[in-house]
């Protein structure tokens, strides 16, 4: 019997040990930890979705209707400024500016001949004046008779009308030309529109019509597009947009080149935002892009807004009642576990929180808060860096 009774007793001093061992494990042996380490140089980044875009883009046509005689442009070609795109048929303006050139033509005739009626007209009058200056001497001595004088002083008196009136015809001729040549100018302008030539170094993205289409005035041919202005559109929340300024450094990743990072720069931001998705125009300029480039294409585009020279970043799972910049962190002091209720600064593009106030000297905080901590308990502490 005592045997039998022993056996039981000896069970139930093992199976309290065991639960004292639990016990103690579980709450009296140090937890291992992971906590934050201090980092340096650390980028504050925001990140965008945007599109392939260009800051000039033409849609170019003839501004005068006609027929499509000549093309010189396709799809993909790299054109320089000046150089001929495509032509109207203009025979019948190429008529009305020869009509024009002859008229004036004619008006520099009729100045020639206005020019020469003045001259016979100023010697006409020189050589009335002579004799009406003689008959005038004679009536005085009684040589001629006083009608003779009046006859002259006629004379003279119609040689300075006729003088005049060829005067008045110079104006008019003169008049008549310039309005001459301003017809032929504008008859040359028009001209001149049958014609359409590249406005700057551009790449054709498209042409829309083929030789023998009739052309409305206005409408659009060639798509042109500047290649040197090339850039990415991104939208950038406005919650995080407030650091965002010109001339910030920028990574450009192109949906077909999924594996590369292009570098760029932040070349204008747009005044106004979208009403509706609340998010901000930022324009990047990539430098080292390939050449070939295609309007629309997908790209994702992270700007580095500033830079934290020394701080202590958490993981955003770590914050216990996150509301704006304020939380709660567990810490570890003197070797126990603790709760402080923390101040954030910057955010990072993975999601972790600058500390930037709350925590006592020598606070060091936990990175990955797992279920059973509780205030107080002894810990053993590895350093993480703080990724999440």
């Amino acid at each position: 019997m005592t045997r039998k009774r022993f056996l039981p007793a000896m069970a139930l001093v093992l199976v309290a040990a065991g639960l004292a061992v639990g016990a103690w494990s579980l709450l009296l042996r140090p937890v291992p930890i992971q906590v934050v380490e201090t980092e340096r140089d650390v980028p504050i980044q925001v990140f965008g979705l945007g599109t392939v875009e260009a800051q000039i883009l033409s849609h170019v046509g003839f501004e005068v209707a006609g027929t499509l005689i000549e093309l010189h442009a396709d799809y993909g070609d790299r054109v320089a400024a000046g150089t001929s795109l495509a032509r109207l048929d203009s025979r019948e303006q190429e008529a009305r500016v020869a009509q024009a050139r002859a008229a004036v033509a004619q008006a520099e005739s009729a100045i020639r001949q206005a020019t020469a009626s003045i001259e016979r007209a100023q010697a006409n009058l020189t050589q009335k004046a002579h004799a009406n200056e003689r008959r005038q001497e004679l009536v005085r001595g009684g040589s001629v008779s006083v009608e003779a004088a009046q006859d002259a002083q006629s004379a003279y008196d119609m040689a300075r009308a006729e003088l005049a009136e060829a005067q008045s015809g110079l104006e008019v001729g003169r008049a008549n030309l310039e309005q001459a040549k301003a017809q032929a100018d504008l008859e040359e302008a028009r001209l001149a529109k049958y014609a359409l030539y590249a406005p700057y170094d551009a790449v054709v993205v498209s042409r829309n019509r083929e030789l023998g289409s009739m052309l409305t005035q206005g409408e659009q041919l060639f798509t042109l597009v500047d290649p040197k202005t090339v850039w990415v559109l991104a939208y950038i929340d406005e919650a995080k947009a407030g650091q965002l300024q010109v001339g910030q450094p920028a990574e450009v990743t192109l949906r077909s080149l999924a594996d590369r990072r292009f570098s760029g720069w932040v070349v204008r931001i747009d005044i106004e935002s979208d009403r509706v998705n609340e998010e901000r125009q930022v324009y990047v300029q990539c430098d080292d892009c390939p050449a070939d480039f295609h309007l629309g294409e997908q790209a994702e585009v992270v700007i580095t807004v500033s830079e934290l020279a020394e701080a202590r970043l958490v993981p955003q799972i770590a914050v216990i009642g996150l509301q704006g910049r304020h939380g709660v962190v567990w810490t570890v002091e003197d070797g126990h576990l603790a709760q402080r209720a923390v101040m954030f600064g910057q955010r990072t593009l993975d999601g972790r929180l600058e500390i930037i106030d709350g925590l006592p000297p020598g606070a060091e905080v936990v990175v990955r808060p797992d279920a059973g901590l509780r205030v107080g308990r002894a810990v053993s502490v590895n350093s993480s860096g703080g990724q999440p």
